[in-house]
């Protein structure tokens, strides 16, 4: 079996074969670091993550960059706004950053390259354009010579033509062409910048991507993904800057993940529905909002509410507590051999139909699908008689292994339970042991009140929060 993705460049699914067999060179577009991340910045990091998961779990050896932007108008305009250094305010939402998307189960990259890092190798990459006539310099400034490059708008699909009709030359402006992008800021008083032979100033946003994928990655990648958001001017400003310098295809196939709509309107701060991930990971469990990203294929659109939230925990729940009951039966079950190569076949079918529908554009919508059914089985299973240990074993297996891969914890990290709830627990086991119903009555009560909801199975006493 092979992959096949969607390749933005080609508008069209394609068997992917990379550069070098066995091995993937990925670079993902980061966040520009003024603020926390919301979830818009969320969906790649999730969506990209699980793709660098699924290569690695089908053998691959990903070397994996995402940047971070930690200089650009919006850290200078929040620099000024709270009396703060851009370094500092860089650093401290960089910190953010990482908190935030580890509790959503992100690795990091291998490389997490910052634009303040690679200033000389931008600089150096901006006057090999100039000096293969892509590029010119005015009053401090840089852009770069859009119409010079013959394939402008290839990714986009986009003739230069139509293009060209909604460019226009903004105030401050120096220059030639309405549709030529600014490659090198001059610095204004007061702004934090760099020398450089055009004088002092900083990258623009475009370049700094470019500069870096080759540094840590080459002249041609792999993968070269993001939000849909970036396909132009970003990513098709990115082809054209690399493309001239190098005379090279600058990545083979590029993946865009859908937008995010709140309560089916468009996120924005003007609309007052701009959603912070710091805030929604304080409130719920931050393996919820990535099991309900990748609930929807990730070149969709999703819409993001509460309600919709909650309906992605009932599933997340039906699936962590089938877990939960494989692992309470496997501790307390005879080693039994009924039926059982018939159900291990049954579960490897599993696993061959989530490589199948990942290998199809990594569709994680269908690849929870599959996690439905075969959680559906397992309770299907739980209500035999008899149960093998070979069976409940291969089944927990599949969920660790098939959980693992889409980035998800089998474990709720709001379920912890402390002490005094523990021994609650404990203490209503042993009432109903001792025919005490009252007490027993009393602590389910009191749990309830802790918003502590208790399930009294064939397997013994579960739990979960209400």
């Amino acid at each position: 079996m092979s992959i096949h993705l969607f390749n933005t460049l080609t508008r069209k699914k394609e068997k992917f074969v990379p550069l070098q067999e066995g091995k993937v060179k990925m670079y993902v577009c980061g966040p520009t670091v003024y603020n926390y991340i919301h979830i818009g910045n969320a969906r790649p990091a999730i969506v990209f993550d699980t793709v660098r998961r699924y290569l690695e779990y089908r053998g691959y050896e990903v070397n994996f960059v995402s940047n971070f932007t930690d200089v650009d108008d919006k850290l200078i305009k929040a620099a000024e706004e709270l009396g703060e250094d851009v370094p500092t305010i860089a650093e401290r939402f960089i910190a953010a950053y990482h908190e935030d998307v580890s509790a959503l189960g992100c690795k990091k990259a291998d490389v997490h390259p910052r634009v303040t890092e690679n200033i000389d190798i931008i600089i150096e990459f901006i006057e090999a354009l100039i000096d293969k006539g892509y590029a010119y310099e005015s009053g401090g400034d840089v852009y770069y010579r859009t119409k010079a490059f013959k394939e402008y708008g290839k990714l986009s699909h986009q003739p230069i033509e139509d293009l060209q009709l909604g460019s226009r030359i903004g105030v401050g402006e120096k220059k030639q062409d309405a549709l030529d992008f600014v490659l090198w800021k001059a610095a204004k008083p007061g702004e934090i910048a760099w020398e450089s032979p055009w004088g002092e100033g900083r990258p623009g946003w475009h370049i700094e991507c470019s500069a870096m994928v080759r540094k840590y990655l080459g002249d041609t990648i792999d993968i070269h993904a993001g939000g849909q958001d970036l396909s132009f001017p970003h990513h098709e400003n990115e082809i054209a800057q690399s493309e001239a310098m190098t005379g090279k295809t600058f990545a083979k196939y590029w993946l865009h993940n859908g937008y995010i709509n709140i309560d089916n309107e468009k996120m924005s701060k003007s609309l007052g529905n701009f959603v912070l991930v710091h805030d929604i990971i304080k409130k719920y469990d931050p393996q919820l909002l990535r099991f309900f990203m990748i609930s929807v294929h990730y070149r969709h659109p999703i819409n993001y509410n509460e309600e919709l939230l909650q309906s992605t925990k009932n599933g997340l729940d039906r699936l962590r507590t089938a877990y939960e009951n494989l692992k309470h039966r496997l501790a307390n079950t005879a080693d039994l051999a009924e039926n059982e190569a018939e159900w291990v076949e049954k579960i490897a079918g599993f696993n061959r139909e989530f490589v199948e529908v990942m290998d199809d554009d990594f569709n994680t919508a269908n690849a929870v699908s599959v996690l439905f059914e075969m959680a559906k089985q397992a309770n299907v299973y739980l209500n035999e008689k008899n149960t093998s240990k070979k069976v409940l074993e291969a089944f927990i297996t599949q969920f660790e292994e098939l959980f693992e891969v889409l980035g998800v914890s089998l474990t709720a990290e709001e379920e912890l339970l402390d002490e005094e709830i523990e021994k609650l627990i404990q203490e209503r086991i042993e009432a109903r042991k001792n025919r005490d119903f009252t007490r027993s009555d009393e602590i389910r009560d009191e749990l309830k009140a802790k918003n502590i909801i208790l399930e009294d199975t064939a397997q013994g006493t579960r739990w979960k929060r209400g």
